[in-house]
């Protein structure tokens, strides 16, 4: 088969991963259809120069030309979101609330799946709670916890620009001297630092919420923890744990101390970069910075 027909193959692909996924807002998909992009459009525009006569050079070195041309125009484009981000009013930390209108859990089939695998498995919500992120936008977060109150489950609904809605989880526990283990598939860049008695995994490619428990069960077996029960509900734990990630990393220089933000933002540039550089990780290996 011809060149130009593998492209256009490649092009119908990743059309129809990207109309899927905006129903499914799957992150694994949108990884997928980055790289296909990324190499229809080197290999695409390697061939429309060799058909159209534009450049005296070898395919290869065009491909290879136009393979860093696309990651250039990422990077500033990434860039320049990291820094209207910075500017922006948007709360990096943002405030979390009692959610009380009852529409925390969006009703579609794969959703319920969830809840009632949870409700199986012992886990009884605990509270609903919700957090604005810029233009009436919220975030929506079911929390569970296991019957002894040792293992909390963080259900995590990300609003997406398409419409669709995507599901995280975050799973916590701490022992008796306050250590906290979290185990987490978030997708979203963070690039900050965590407290040190914090031992934080990131698997965004865990999608599968059983998984994810057991993974993080086998860390607290692997760190010979004895979890004990959460002393406090989650909408105190959450807002307690926002405002020491706000502080600590204003310490460590990732963010501008407060009364600076108005004419630099909120992040600095060592900030900056390492959200630029968690961005890349994420939207094309899918793997985030190690916390621990």
């Amino acid at each position: 088969m011809e060149p130009p027909y593998f492209i256009l193959a490649a092009v119908v692909v990743s059309l129809v991963l990207m109309q899927v996924n905006q129903r499914l807002a799957s992150p694994l998909l949108a990884i997928a259809d980055r790289w296909l992009r990324w190499f229809v459009f080197a290999f695409g525009a390697a061939q429309m120069c060799r058909d159209f006569q534009w450049l005296d050079r070898p395919f290869w070195v065009l491909a290879v030309v136009f393979f860093l041309l696309w990651f250039l125009g990422e990077t500033l484009y990434n860039w320049l979101a990291i820094s209207a981000l910075s500017v922006s009013p948007l709360p990096l930390f943002p405030r979390y609330a009692v959610n009380a209108s009852g529409e925390e859990w969006p009703m579609q089939k794969r959703f319920m799946k969830i809840r009632e695998w949870l409700r199986t498995q012992g886990f009884r919500q605990t509270q609903a709670l919700k957090a604005e992120i810029g233009g009436g936008i919220y975030l929506r977060v079911s929390v569970y916890q296991d019957a002894q109150a040792t293992v909390r489950v963080q259900v995590i609904f990300i609003p997406q620009v398409s419409g669709a809605i995507s599901v995280c989880f975050a799973i916590a526990s701490v022992n008796a001297e306050g250590t906290r283990y979290v185990t987490d598939n978030l997708y979203i860049p963070f690039g900050g630092f965590f407290p040190e008695n914090w031992f934080v995994e990131r698997a965004p490619w865990r999608r599968s919420l059983p998984r994810l428990i057991a993974r993080h069960r086998t860390r607290l077996v692997a760190a010979k923890v004895s979890p004990v029960p959460f002393a406090v509900e989650p909408l105190a734990d959450l807002n307690n744990a926002q405002q020491e990630l706000d502080q600590l990393n204003t310490e460590l220089g990732f963010l501008h101390p407060h009364h600076e933000r108005d004419d630099l933002g909120k992040i600095t540039h060592e900030g900056r970069y390492r959200v630029w550089k968690e961005i890349w990780m994420l939207n094309y290996l899918g793997r985030a910075a190690r916390y621990e």
